[in-house]
């Protein structure tokens, strides 16, 4: 029966997305099971990992300790006995889906605490004369959106993926897509935040600063990464109750290059999806139209959607396949079926509550503006949950987010362009049949650890293997464009995605860097809030020399043993970006490998006999 799968995988690929095509045409509107909480506790410890169950491919992040306050003086008395104590501390949230292990303590200590916000979010305090809300730091951001919509007001700004925390929301610089007004960025919409920071005995141990106003503290706390302390309640401007026009326009990508900049000044909420492998770009056409707009529409993401189990771990396993073997076409073959079926369920838009009829879909903001369906549970449907959810074994991936000054991304662009003509454009289906190239705007930011110019971001996830030393298909073309961005281009990496090697050399990107790290040292000079992850990220100083270290981003390959070459993975350079240095896949000298193998074998086993 195996033999059968692998000799028909192009039929079997049919079959399936067939399937899911059908599930997305006609969804199944009852909720499922969400994902299991990052927070998992024994008799002696508790442990933590992401909402993808990723975490544990170095260590394991675990504490002896945990709490969870339930309001301010609470959360005051945890940080106050951590520091009495000496205790390493992380605060941890609900839904935990960065990346990169800014919430995981030292694996050095027992000495460790984590502080979960989980239970901390029952106030939501609307000003609507001065156009503010103020949210504790465990309320999620669905429900603050909802709040603020029903007293006729919207909050601005907010990430695609609804699955965060007020306080997470902004301590690792969530966005969403904007250029106009204060900008897409969650964090240049606060106005006020209340931060609990270690203090000395005359005050208690601990103490809760309010920052606002032209506050050096606030600049810095605005996008924190969890070091400055632990953030207690944040303030947002907000504004009057509006609606959204969506339509998505497929055409071809000749002109991406050129045409970003104009789209996003011409649409505030627009943002574009290129599709390498079909020369496709897809323009969302994104405005805000007056509330009495008609129009009753709803963003519901295909990716974020509760999906059958089946699907999700069928999906996995095909993908499996296809990387084992090679198999660019089926592939390609996914990402064809994956682009078809988004076009025609308008990637998630629905002009009622059922299914996609017809362009523009117009909803309010509360609606339109982020989602996550996946997350919410129901008895009812035990087979549906998120895609990725770790315990059914389904989507398991990598993200890759880049931040580039606006005026270099035509450049990276037109090199990208240059890389497919050379290679050819099958070798971008593993980019395409998850969500392509996503190409979001963020204005200049003032936050210390914001950008300090308009700019792009990018943002691809590909195949992720199980194993962390299994190199992927086409992996050499995932690392020259990741390393064409930062090191070529300079971008930034998202405080919360990314690969290692993302974040080597970040302090020379932020021109205020250095008053982040001074506030930082003041407000926490014993790093009661730091940890060998959070170093990683701040300093970039994380990098490994071990076999196979490359294939998971913890190094750039110098040897080919940074890659691996008994899978026929070798350590060459860039084919338009030169300098990179990227593990590529060379069937001739993995010929040569194992042929000077089965010599040495030989002469070993002459050796033995004499």
């Amino acid at each position: 029966m195996n033999n059968f799968f692998l000799l028909v995988p192009n039929l079997m690929t049919i079959l399936l997305n067939f399937g899911l095509l059908i599930i997305l045409i006609f969804p199944i509107n009852i909720q499922a099971k969400p994902p299991p909480n990052t927070v998992q506790c024994d008799m002696t410890s508790c442990t933590l990992n992401n909402g993808y169950g990723a975490w544990n491919d170095r260590t394991i992040c675990t504490s002896p300790t945990i709490s969870y306050p339930t309001s301010e003086e609470e959360l005051r008395l945890a940080v106050a006995d951590a520091n009495q104590n000496n205790l390493k501390v992380k605060v941890v949230t609900k839904f935990s889906h960065t990346f990169t292990k800014l919430a995981c303590p030292t694996n050095k200590s027992n000495n460790t605490m984590l502080i979960s916000t989980e239970l901390y979010n029952a106030m939501i305090e609307i000003d609507p004369k001065n156009m503010l809300v103020t949210a504790d730091a465990g309320v999620s951001l669905r429900d603050l959106i909802n709040k603020v919509e029903s007293v006729g007001l919207s909050l601005v700004a907010a990430p695609y993926w609804e699955g965060v925390s007020v306080g997470g929301l902004i301590s690792t610089g969530a966005h969403g897509s904007s250029w106009w007004g204060k900008g897409g960025a969650v964090h240049d919409h606060v106005v006020g935040i209340r931060l609990v920071v270690p203090a000395d005995v005359s005050k208690g141990y601990a103490s809760v600063l309010n920052l606002e106003g032209n506050d050096p503290l606030l600049r810095a706390a605005k996008v924190s990464l969890g070091v400055l302390g632990v953030i207690s309640k944040v303030t947002f401007s907000v504004e009057e109750a509006f609606k959204r026009s969506i339509t998505y326009n497929y055409t071809k990508d000749e002109n991406i290059e050129e045409e970003y900049m104009r789209h996003a000044k011409l649409y505030e909420f627009g943002d574009i999806v290129w599709y390498p492998s079909k020369h496709l770009a897809v323009y969302r056409n994104d405005q805000r139209v007056a509330l009495n707009t008609s129009g009753d529409g709803h963003n519901d993401f295909l990716g974020f959607q509760s999906h059958s189990i089946l699907v999700s771990s069928s999906t996995r396993s095909f993908e499996k396949t296809y990387e084992s073997t090679r198999d660019e076409n089926g592939k390609c073959m996914m990402a064809t079926t994956s682009i078809m079926y988004k076009k025609i369920t308008a990637n998630g838009l629905k002009n009622n509550k059922l299914i996609f009829t017809n362009y523009p879909v117009i909803g309010t903001q509360a609606k339109m503006q982020t989602s996550g369906s996946c997350l919410y549970s129901s008895s009812l449907r035990l087979d549906l949950t998120c895609p990725w959810d770790p315990s059914i074994k389904g989507l398991f991936f990598y993200e890759t987010a880049a931040i580039f000054p606006a005026s270099k991304f035509g450049d990276f662009i037109r090199d990208v362009k240059r890389l497919i003509d050379v290679i050819g454009p099958q070798k971008f289906c593993g980019i395409d049949l998850y969500s392509g190239i996503l190409i979001r705007f963020i204005k200049a930011s003032d936050a210390y650890l914001g950008q300090p110019e308009d700019s792009v971001v990018i943002d691809f996830n590909y195949f992720r293997a199980d194993d962390p030393k299994a190199p992927r298909l086409n992996q050499d073309v995932f690392e020259e464009i990741e390393q064409m961005a930062f090191l070529k281009y300079g971008a930034r990496p998202h405080w919360a995605k990314n690969r290692d090697m993302a974040f080597k050399g970040v302090p020379k990107k932020y021109p205020h860097w250095d008053k982040f790290v001074d506030l930082k040292d003041k407000l926490d000079p014993k790093g009661m809030f730091s940890s060998e992850w959070s170093n990683e990220i701040l300093y970039g100083n994380g990098e490994e020399n071990g076999d196979g270290c490359a294939l998971e981003g913890l190094c750039v390959c110098l040897e080919d043993r940074h890659c691996n070459p008994s899978k026929g993975y070798f350590c060459e350079f860039g084919l338009v970006f030169q300098e990179a240095r990227v593990c590529r896949y060379s069937k001739s000298k993995y010929k040569i490998l194992f042929k000077t193998a089965v010599n040495e074998e030989v002469v070993e086993r002459i050796r033995i006999l004499l």
